[in-house]
């Protein structure tokens, strides 16, 4: 089955193989055996590509489903003999500001090195549904103050309130303060819609009953703050986010939206190393669904 995942995911056997650490006759002579049982062919060969047939897009599901069992059980009996090995993968959003996490990484990677890990940038809502889904294991959060990551495990990291970025250039730049009111004039750079990021500044402004212009939605914040430089509109971003963004001009809100952070987890499956990553982060799992951190910053 590893092979047939690798040569779907690859496109070609000379590269399953290599990833596989096998030379390429003993990889097609397997899948070749594996169709034969199988009764059906699971590619389709040419000369210059290969192709996954309608049978092997059944198959791949059902086989990816064996082999994370299959590295899960051996994770497993390598924790009972009190050795953490395996797949950890991450799911942090492009703001998360509470934890560094390449420094957590370093640390873990020292106490852990046995552990393969991944990282994917998303959404809060996609991370907390691949949670759920068990496609990745521990995520960063940016969510309104006024929301909570539902049906996952959740540690609050921090809370803190957004700020207005805009051009060094622009009007605003050399006010002490601004309020909602003076940014709704504006025309905005911000998140997509329906994202966490983008519903917390959508429902201040409703809040305070007024409307705005957003001109551009960009998912990636550094993109956000080269627009920004371009003139080509105003923003707002979490406070302690925004040090590192460089060529912009931050100025305090007095009615800014907050944001709070969360690392979430599986409420139901919890791997070793989920649970060694969550060990390093000082974040306790066995104190039921939802808990929260010392380190809070801000009123949020």
């Amino acid at each position: 089955m590893r092979y047939v995942v690798a040569v779907a995911e690859t496109s070609s056997f000379t590269r399953a193989a290599e990833r596989c650490h096998v030379v390429q006759s003993a990889l097609s002579h397997q899948i070749a055996r594996l169709e034969r049982e199988l009764g059906a062919r699971l590619f389709d060969r040419t000369s210059r590509r290969v192709r996954v047939t309608p049978a092997g897009e059944a198959f791949l599901p059902a086989a990816r489903q064996c082999l994370e069992a299959a590295e899960r059980a051996a994770a497993e009996v390598a924790a009972a003999a009190g050795e953490v090995r395996g797949r950890l993968t991450v799911g942090v959003i492009p703001t998360v500001a509470a934890v560094d996490i390449p420094a957590v990484l370093r640390d873990y990677r020292r106490r852990y090195p046995l552990v393969r890990v991944g990282l994917r940038v998303g959404g809060s809502g996609d991370l907390v549904e691949q949670v759920k889904r068990g496609t990745i294991e521990v995520a960063f959060l940016g969510l309104p103050a006024t929301a909570r990551p539902r049906d996952v495990g959740a540690h609050e990291l921090a809370r803190d309130r957004h700020v207005a970025v805009v051009a060094p250039e622009h009007p605003l730049a050399g006010e002490s303060e601004v309020d909602l009111r003076v940014l709704a004039g504006e025309v905005f750079v911000d998140f997509p819609s329906g994202s966490a990021g983008r519903a917390q500044s959508d429902q201040a402004f409703a809040a305070a009953g007024l409307a705005r212009d957003v001109a551009f939605e960009v998912t990636a914040p550094d993109l956000m703050a080269r627009l920004i430089q371009q003139g080509l509109g105003v923003a707002l971003l979490p406070s302690t986010y925004t040090p590192r963004l460089a060529g912009v001009v931050t100025i305090p809100v007095t009615d800014a939206p907050s944001r709070v952070e969360h690392v979430v987890w599986s409420r139901f499956t919890l791997t070793p190393a989920a649970t060694a990553f969550l060990a390093v982060l000082g974040v306790p799992t066995g104190s039921g669904p939802t808990t929260r951190s010392a380190r809070s910053t801000g009123d949020g």
